[in-house]
C-alpha cells in the first residue's frame, strides 16, 4: 500500500517523499539511479540526491526500483512500442506499393492463395485477410536492433525530481490540496482523492469542500469512520449514495445503487432529515434528480424509520406525491412573461444562478431600466459566487463580443464535442464591458499580492484550469484552449492500445489543413507518406499492446494546421480497452533512436473519453512562422465502426475552427490583475537562476533552488490560482 501511495505522490508533485532505510554509502547507487532517470527524461534534484547518497545501497536501490516504475508509467515507457514498419521512420514504402507486396505475399502463401484469388476476381480485397497486413512482422527486439542509439539532443524534455517531506504528511497535505480545490478534478485526480480520503479520514480535513463531487469522495471516508457528514442540499445525499456504489458522483450518468446497510441507510436518511429541516424550501431540489432519488428510496426503505419525517417527504416529492415547487421554474414563468425585474429579484437569493443567466437577461431585457437592473444586480452578489464561476462568465462575456453566426462549441463534461452556429442576438456592449470590469475587480479584490512574483513566460498562454474536466490525465499535459511553443524540427505522434477482450484496431493519423481550414492532406494507413511525413504502419489488433506513430519534418509540412486524430477502426471503445493514451515527442534534426524514445517525449494523455475519435491537440503555424500546440482534449462521437480521417475532415475542421478563434482565459489574464495596481511587481524567470529569498513562483516545472518558504504553483497544481 505504501509504495501505491508514494507513486501517487510522485505522479502529483514531482516530488518523492523522504526515502527511509539506513545510513550508508549510496553514492554510487543513487548516481545509477539518476542515469537511469534521465534515459526516460528525468533527473534527481540536488537536494534528493545528496538525501539518497547518505543511505545505504540496499535502500537506495529499493527506493529507485519503485521510483523507476512509477516515471516510466508517466512518460508512457512501461511498454514495449513496436512499429510495423522496423525501419521506421526510413523505408516507409508508398501506399499503393505497400498494398501490392501484401497481396503477393498472400497469393504466395498456399492458406490464403484460393481466397485472395477469389476476392481478386470480385474486384475488391480486403486488406484485414492478408496475412502481412495489420500484424507485426517482428519482434521488438529486431526492431531495436534496426534502430541506432538515440543522441543526446539539448532539447530533450529533463524533469526534476524533488524531494519531498514525510510520506504521510507529503499525502495528507495532498488530500487538503484535491479535497479542496476550488474547480471540479478530472476522473484520475477524483479516484486519487477516493484514496486518500480513505487514508487520511482521522487526519486533518480541509476547512470547506467546495466542489460538490470531491465533497461526496469526503463524505464516504467520513462515514467510513463514524465522521460528521457534509451536506447542505439533498443532491449532496444523493452523491454520497452514488459514491458508496461506485457510481458517477457527477449525476451525470445512472448509478446502480447498491444494498445498504442499516447503519449506511440510517446515516443516509439522517442526513436528508436534517438538510429539509433546516430549509424546507430545498426539497424542490429532488426535481433535477428525481428518478435516481426514487431508485435510491427503494434502498433506503424510508417507511421504516418515520423519525425521519422529512426524508420520506424527499422521496414522495420524487414520486410526484407531494408538491414543492422548483427555484429555477419560477425563474422560468418569470422570464416567460418578460418580467426581467421579477427575474433578477428572484436570482439574487441564489447568486450562482444569477452569474448562469446573465447573458440570457440581458438578451431579454427590453428597456435601459431592466438592462441596469440586471448589471447592478450582478456587482451586488459577485463577492458571493466562486471564483470559477465568475471567471467563467467574464471569459464567456468577452467570447460574446463576436457577431450571430459564428460557430458556437459545445463541450460536455467528458470531452465530447459538438459545433453548430451562434443565431442569439448579441449582449448590449454597454453592459457587456461593464460586467467585464466589475468581475475583473472582483478577481483583482481576490487574489494575492505577493511581494515578489517570479514567472515563467512559458506558463503565460495556458488556459485556466476552470475545470479539472478540461484537462486529461498524463505528463505535461495543458488545460484545453491552451497554447505552448513547438521547439524541435522532428515532430512524432503516437498511440498506445491494448484490448481487453475483443480485437481492436486504433488508427492514428493526422490532418493537414490551411488558414482557411481546407484539407491540404493527411498521413494515415491510407496515405502512408506525404511531404514531410511517414506513417509507421496499420496494426489491426492488439492482445498484447501495440503502437501506431507518425514522423513529421515541420519545415516540410503545408499548411497552418496539424490535427492528429485516433480513430478507432473497429472494437473496443477508449474507456473500455485495457489501455490507451496518446503522446507526442520532439527532436532535432541529427538525433536518431527508436520510434519511441521516453526522454524525447513533450506530453503523454490518457484516451479514455466518449465517441470514436479522440483529437487531443492541434499545431498551429504562427505569422512567425513558428509552431504552437493548441490544446483540444475533445472526442467525435464518429461512427460504430471503420472510423477514418477522410470522412471526419469536414466536422473536425469546423470545431478546430471553433476552438481556434474562441479566446480562453489564461495565466496571463492573472498575473496582469496582480500586478494592475502596482503594488507587486512581476519577474520573468529567465530559467537559469533563482532569487535568494522566498518567491511567488508560477511555472510550467518548479526550478531548483527556490527558497523553501516560496509558494509555487506549477502544471501539477495549477489549480490554486483560481480564487475561491
Amino acid at each position: 500500500m505504501s509504495q501505491s501511495l508514494e507513486s501517487l505522490v510522485l505522479r502529483h508533485t514531482h516530488r518523492l517523499p523522504a526515502p527511509k532505510g539506513s545510513n550508508g554509502e549510496g553514492a554510487t547507487a543513487a548516481r545509477q539511479f539518476d542515469t537511469a532517470l534521465m534515459s526516460v527524461g528525468f533527473k534527481l534534484s540536488t537536494e534528493l540526491l545528496a538525501q539518497l547518497s547518505g543511505l545505504s545501497e540496499a535502500a537506495v536501490v529499493h527506493t529507485a526500483k519503485r521510483a523507476l516504475r512509477t516515471v516510466r508509467e508517466m512518460v508512457g515507457d512501461h511498454v514495449r512500442h513496436n512499429s510495423y514498419f522496423i525501419d521506421f521512420p526510413a523505408n516507409v514504402p508508398d501506399t499503393d506499393e505497400f498494398w501490392m507486396r501484401c497481396v503477393a505475399q498472400a497469393l504466395s502463401d498456399d492458406t490464403t492463395r484460393e481466397s485472395t484469388i477469389a476476392q481478386m476476381v470480385r474486384g475488391v480485397v480486403d486488406l484485414l485477410t492478408l496475412p502481412a497486413y495489420g500484424r507485426y512482422q517482428h519482434t521488438y527486439a529486431d526492431m531495436l536492433a534496426a534502430h541506432d542509439e538515440l543522441i543526446a539532443g539539448a532539447g530533450d524534455r529533463v524533469t526534476v525530481v524533488h524531494l519531498g517531506g514525510d510520506l504521510d504528511d507529503e499525502l495528507t497535505a495532498l488530500y487538503l490540496a484535491l479535497a479542496g480545490s476550488t474547480t471540479p478534478l478530472g476522473e484520475e485526480h477524483l479516484r486519487d482523492l477516493k484514496t486518500l480520503a480513505g487514508h487520511c479520514a482521522n487526519g486533518p480535513q480541509p476547512e470547506v469542500v467546495p466542489v460538490r463531487e470531491n465533497r461526496a469522495v469526503v463524505n464516504e471516508a467520513r462515514l467510513g469512520v463514524g465522521g460528521d457528514l457534509l451536506l447542505d442540499t439533498v443532491t449532496d445525499v444523493l452523491r454520497l449514495a452514488c459514491a458508496l456504489s461506485d457510481g458517477d458522483v457527477s449525476l451525470q450518468e445512472p448509478t446502480r445503487f447498491r444494498a445498504l446497510s442499516r447503519p449506511v441507510r440510517r446515516a443516509l436518511l439522517a442526513g436528508l432529515d436534517s438538510v429539509i429541516a433546516a430549509n424546507p424550501a430545498k426539497l424542490a431540489d429532488v426535481h433535477a434528480h428525481r428518478e435516481p432519488f426514487k431508485r435510491l428510496g427503494e434502498r433506503l426503505h424510508p417507511h421504516e424509520y418515520p423519525r425521519w419525517p422529512h426524508a420520506a417527504d424527499v422521496f414522495a416529492v420524487a414520486r410526484g406525491e407531494k408538491e414543492a415547487r422548483s427555484f429555477d421554474s419560477r425563474v422560468e414563468k418569470l422570464l416567460d412573461e418578460f418580467d426581467v425585474l421579477g427575474a433578477v429579484k428572484l436570482l439574487k437569493s441564489a447568486p450562482g444562478k444569477l452569474f448562469r443567466a446573465l447573458d440570457r437577461l440581458l438578451r431579454t431585457a427590453r428597456t435601459q431600466e431592466e438592462r441596469d437592473a440586471v448589471v447592478v444586480a450582478a456587482e451586488e452578489v459577485a463577492p458571493q459566487v466562486s471564483g470559477r464561476l465568475v471567471l467563467s462568465v467574464r471569459e464567456h462575456l468577452h467570447n460574446r463580443s463576436r457577431d450571430a453566426g459564428e460557430h458556437r462549441v459545445f463541450v460536455n463534461r467528458l470531452g465530447g464535442a459538438w459545433v453548430t452556429d451562434d443565431q442569439r442576438p448579441p449582449v448590449p456592449v454597454p453592459e457587456r464591458e461593464r460586467l467585464i470590469a466589475a468581475l475583473d475587480a472582483e478577481i483583482r479584490h481576490r487574489l494575492p499580492t505577493p511581494d515578489h512574483l517570479l514567472v515563467d513566460p512559458g506558463v503565460l498562454d495556458v488556459a485556466l484550469p476552470l475545470s479539472g474536466k478540461a484537462t486529461a490525465a498524463g505528463l505535461g499535459v495543458l488545460p484545453r484552449g491552451s497554447l505552448s511553443p513547438v521547439d524541435g524540427q522532428l515532430l512524432r505522434f503516437f498511440v498506445h492500445w491494448k484490448q481487453s477482450a475483443h480485437d481492436t484496431d486504433y488508427d492514428l493519423s493526422a490532418l493537414m489543413l490551411d488558414e482557411n481550414y481546407e484539407t491540404v492532406s493527411w498521413l494515415s494507413y491510407t496515405e502512408l507518406t506525404d511531404i514531410g511525413g511517414e506513417h509507421s504502419g496499420d496494426i489491426t489488433e492488439a492482445p498484447h499492446g501495440a503502437s501506431e506513430f507518425i514522423n513529421l519534418r515541420l519545415d516540410a509540412v503545408r499548411g497552418t494546421f496539424i490535427v492528429p486524430e485516433v480513430n478507432i477502426f473497429s472494437g473496443e471503445s477508449f474507456e473500455r480497452v485495457e489501455e490507451s493514451f496518446f503522446g507526442f515527442m520532439l527532436r532535432e534534426g541529427e538525433q536518431h533512436g527508436r520510434p519511441f524514445e521516453a526522454r524525447t517525449v513533450r506530453m503523454k494523455s490518457e484516451l479514455r473519453g466518449p465517441g470514436r475519435v479522440a483529437l487531443p491537440l492541434a499545431f498551429q503555424r504562427g505569422e512567425d512562422g513558428r509552431w504552437r500546440a493548441k490544446w483540444l482534449h475533445l472526442y467525435l462521437t464518429g461512427s460504430p465502426s471503420e472510423n477514418r480521417v477522410e470522412g471526419n475532415r469536414v466536422t473536425v475542421a469546423a470545431l478546430l475552427r471553433a476552438i481556434v478563434e474562441r479566446d480562453q482565459l489564461t495565466v496571463r489574464h492573472l498575473v496582469d490583475l496582480m500586478t494592475a495596481d502596482g503594488a507587486t511587481a512581476m519577474t520573468p524567470w529567465d530559467g537559469k537562476s533563482v532569487p535568494d529569498g522566498p518567491v511567488t513562483y508560477i511555472g510550467l516545472e518548479r526550478p531548483e533552488g527556490l527558497h523553501p518558504d516560496s509558494q509555487v504553483t506549477t502544471l501539477e497544481n495549477l489549480r490554486d490560482l483560481i480564487p475561491a
